[in-house]
């Protein structure tokens, strides 16, 4: 089970894709019904991906308890889910949530101070009893406890039934590590259901074992009619009065950023192996042991999902687990990549025996020049800036033609050894460039406007200090206001407070004014004094504190970047030199030639924090003069955006109206919008009118017995550096954010190497890319979802892929190299832009050219094992009509392969292209 609150769509596909491929091709087999009994809230694009892969109903548990007791008083537990508003019968689904004993059988029992219905008892590993009696088991089914055991178990069942519409309960017999010890628990379960049955008259109900499926049949065949809820998912989850668990959206941050970072680079591995194999068919490359290494990272990626995975509600153990998994994956990943460009920028006339693995140290020391390879994996082409670190102040940067390329080096922040190298790259959809740094020792004695005039192409950025200023309570804001502009955004800087005063959109002339300062909330870490944060949890002790005395800041300008370097002292001592919270403000100036739409757009953001003090939850909150009302706008998975409006509780008010932020958040007023993108997930949150606060990261510790037996007490002591793309103006200004949203997801590889001979992969932190697929390019309002070579042996023809596992059993089929993985996604809602919201025709076989020549297509569920022409998914009846129904023939393939795109569908096909 994913996580639905902080995993992004693409890693969600992902997981389902590779769980689906590995069943269908081993055993034939389709899963048609969820089980989401365990994930911390629901989300609402789970059920909309749920029937996109072909599922007939969906099952989920933990939502907030206020609102399951409504639903289970009203029998509203369940319904037909609608979770995308622009969808329409295609992908709403028939939902079961969970009653309040949720996935567990009720553990009490009236005639024994035991567990009920665990006969065997609590697990015990990794050495069971050699006598084989464990901690808690339940009094042993006899004709001396039958009775009270059925009239128990009737009684629940019967308490149940009234909470539901149909005649058919889900008693749910187990819970978390049970039937470990199946003969124990199956010798006690037989006769008891034996004997209600027995006794059927009496107790007026019968007991069967059943499947999910046979379940969700029954309910089905009842032909009942069913409430649609439409596009309100279920979070945050609250389990009682101060068990908000909001807290999760920010734990662990590292491995939060770690798993985004590697879907990413999954995503450009994926798409350049792609590249490969069809335009290189003879290439030297084992496509065998390609597809292992890419295999390797596919599955660390998808395992991290786990809802106990990204969430970072593990114990310290299980978080290096993930964490060497994902390493490894992209450490094989980095050799695939590497020999793939190491072959293709030589013609593919290279033979790669031994490509080289990442290394630090990649320049040539003959002549102290270093080889940049730059690939984008988007579907677009894109103008950016790649930062790359180096060892010299001057260099001179020159594309693959030797022409000169606009580029800026300064000073690296807190380091007198580095410099950050800023190169301007102008990239093709599915392209990658070569760029050549030459990083000679030279001594600049002629120097004007920040250019060496004896052969630099490089500007030099120039950095300003400023005196740090203390923070004080009330103070006279806006006094003297330092202005720093590009094409797009006018930024103003209080020289009285080092802080940033206000944004202005060039285009629309609107203006905000704005705050950002970090705070703590302090937890509380004993049970005895009152509720406590911890992994999962997040309770205020209190409101958030400031934990600035004094600000320091660095102005650093040139004529590519402009950085503000703020460092944020909680000392006022002059000597303290070592600051916790840091923000980097980058703005970019586009030259003229280059299209700089989305460059130019955003303002970026770099954010270090910790370490943190011991029980502290560190926020950035962000306050602006925008008209509110304390709602804020949050995405689901990166697919839909979500209204959140404040809300006030009796108890915790504070922490249940924290969200996730996967991707993007905006806040509002009359469609002047200031919005946040975000590299990975963070808790978020409106607390006051025009003001945000997100929080970066968490420290904690408690004395809660459970926490500590299962060591999930969050002590982080990590230094965290997440990245923010901020955009600010009129709702058509910022009408690029899902495009500049997924530019930052999916951020251009660099692979760094000498000017000649192989070439070593290391991601950059502030990437984007350029060069092969010629005219290959999407729309705007459309997304590469996937571009890959998933691998599988099976046959796409349902009928002949069964006969095939009956007749090779035992043998070892080849993977199918020439079959591709294609998804395509529209990333606007309808109605949410004149122009962007519209549908939009493909051409397949025209968008494909660039990679070969399309011989046939096929369309297929969302995770491959489905011919969408064949699925026929469950009607459910509902008690309100469709607002909206999709032509059947507008979906369908004509012999052009021109497919329509409707707002935010995800189109899936195989593509076969001609040997």
């Amino acid at each position: 089970m994913h996580d639905e609150a902080v995993t992004e769509l693409s890693s969600q596909i992902l997981q389902l894709t590779e769980g689906h491929g590995f069943l269908y091709e081993t055993f034939g087999k389709r899963p048609q019904f969820s089980w989401h009994v365990d994930p911390f809230g629901a989300s609402a694009t789970t059920p909309t991906v749920f029937a996109l892969a072909g599922f007939n109903a969906h099952l989920i548990s933990r939502i907030d308890y206020d609102e399951k007791d409504m639903m289970q008083k009203n029998k509203k537990l369940q319904f037909v889910w609608q979770g995308s508003p622009s969808l329409a019968e295609q992908q709403e689904i028939f939902t079961h949530t969970m009653d309040q004993y949720s996935y567990c059988v009720p553990a009490f029992l009236p005639f024994s101070n035991r567990s009920g219905f665990f006969w065997n008892g609590v697990a015990v590993f990794p050495d069971p009893p050699k006598n084989g009696i464990y901690p808690n088991m339940s009094l042993p089914v006899t004709s001396q406890t039958i009775r009270a055991y059925a009239e128990t178990m009737v009684a629940n069942i019967k308490q149940r039934a009234a909470w539901f519409k149909s005649n058919h309960v889900l008693w749910p017999w187990g819970c978390d590590k049970q039937f470990f010890n199946a003969s124990v628990q199956f010798g006690n379960m037989d006769p008891l259901m034996d004997y209600v049955n027995q006794h059927r008259r009496e107790f007026g109900v019968t007991v069967q074992y059943a499947t999910l499926s046979e379940y969700f049949q029954a309910v089905h065949n009842a032909n009942l009619t069913w409430d649609t809820r439409k596009s309100r998912d279920f979070l945050p989850y609250s389990s009682e009065p101060f068990q908000a668990w909001s807290g999760f959206y920010a734990s662990r941050n590292i491995l939060k950023g770690m798993a985004r970072g590697a879907n990413s680079f999954l995503y450009a591995c994926e798409s350049l192996f792609t590249l490969y194999i069809l335009r290189y068919p003879l290439g030297s490359i084992d496509k065998l042991w390609a597809l292992e290494k890419i295999q390797q990272l596919r599955w660390a990626v998808s395992e991290v999902q786990h809802h106990d995975g990204v969430t970072g509600t593990e114990s310290p153990k299980v978080r290096d687990m993930y964490m060497d998994h994902l390493l490894h994956g992209m450490s094989a990943v980095k050799l695939l990549m590497a020999a793939i460009l190491q072959e293709t920028l030589n013609g593919g006339k290279n033979k790669v025996d031994d490509p080289l693995p990442y290394s630090q140290d990649t320049r040539n020391r003959e002549d102290d020049s270093l080889q940049i390879t730059v690939y984008n994996p988007l579907g677009w082409n894109i103008t950016t800036v790649i930062n790359v670190t180096v060892a010299y102040s001057m260099v001179n940067v020159y594309d693959g033609l030797g022409n000169a390329v606009p580029s800026q080096i300064q000073k690296s922040a807190g380091s007198n050894s580095t410099f950050d190298l800023f190169v301007l790259v102008r990239l093709d959809a599915l392209g990658y460039h070569r760029y050549i740094v030459k990083t000679k020792k030279l001594t600049c004695t002629k120097e004007r406007d920040g250019q060496c005039s004896e052969g630099q192409t490089s500007y030099r950025g120039r950095v300003i200090s400023f005196n740090r200023k203390l923070v004080r309570k009330l103070r006279n804001r806006g006094g003297r206001l330092l202005r720093l502009m590009n094409e797009c955004y006018l930024l103003t800087l209080d020289e009285d407070t080092n802080l940033l005063h206000s944004i202005t959109d060039r285009y629309s002339q609107k203006t905000i004014k704005i705050h950002q300062e970090f705070l703590e909330y302090h937890a509380n870490g004993d049970i005895r004094q009152g509720p406590i944060s911890d992994n999962y949890i997040f309770t205020a002790n209190g409101p958030a504190v400031s934990v600035s005395k004094s600000i320091g800041m660095e102005l650093v300008t040139g004529n590519l970047v402009t950085e503000i370097r703020q460092y944020f002292y909680s000392n006022n001592s002059a000597m303290a030199n070592n600051y916790e919270y840091a923000i980097f403000t980058r703005m970019y100036n586009v030259p003229k030639g280059y299209d700089g739409s989305l460059l130019c757009r955003r303002v970026e953001q770099e954010y270090m924090v910790g370490p943190l003090d011991l029980n502290r939850e560190a926020i950035l909150k962000m306050t602006t003069d925008l008209k509110t009302d304390r709602t804020i706008f949050t995405d689901g998975n990166g697919y839909q955006m979500m209204k959140r409006q404040y809300k006030n509780y009796r108890n915790n008010t504070l922490a249940r109206n924290y969200y996730p932020l996967v991707r993007t958040a905006y806040i509002e007023e009359n469609g002047t919008r200031l919005i946040i993108l975000s590299d990975r997930a963070h808790g978020i949150s409106s607390q006051a009118d025009g003001q945000i606060e997100m929080m970066l990261h968490r420290r904690l510790w408690n004395n809660k017995e459970w926490n500590l037996a299962y060591n999930l007490t969050l002590n982080d002591t990590s230094v965290v550096r997440p990245l923010f793309w901020l955009m600010f103006g009129s709702k058509s200004t910022t009408s690029s954010l899902h495009q500049s949203g997924m530019a930052l997801e999916f951020r251009p590889v660099v692979a760094f190497g000498p000017t000649s001979g192989n070439v070593a992969l290391v991601q950059s932190n502030k990437m984007h890319g350029e060069t092969a697929a010629n005219s290959f390019s999407l729309p705007s309002n459309l997304h590469l979802l996937t571009l890959s070579v998933p691998g599988w042996q099976y046959n796409s023809n349902h009928t002949k892929h069964l006969e095939d596992i009956t007749r090779v059993q035992g043998k070892q089929s080849q993977p199918n190299f020439r079959r591709i993985l294609l998804r395509i996604q529209h990333l606007y809602e309808v109605g949410e832009d004149p122009v962007l919201s519209q549908p939009m025709t493909v051409n397949l076989k025209d968008l494909l050219k660039p990679l070969g020549t399309v011989a046939s297509v096929e369309e297929r569920s969302l995770t491959g094992i489905w011919n969408i022409n064949t699925l026929q998914r469950w009607k459910w009846r509902t008690s309100r009509q469709h607002d909206m129904e999709f032509n059947k023939a507008t979906r369908r393939l004509n012999e052009e392969f021109r497919v329509a795109i409707h707002p935010k569908e995800l189109r899936t096909f195989f593509v076969y292209f001609k040997q």
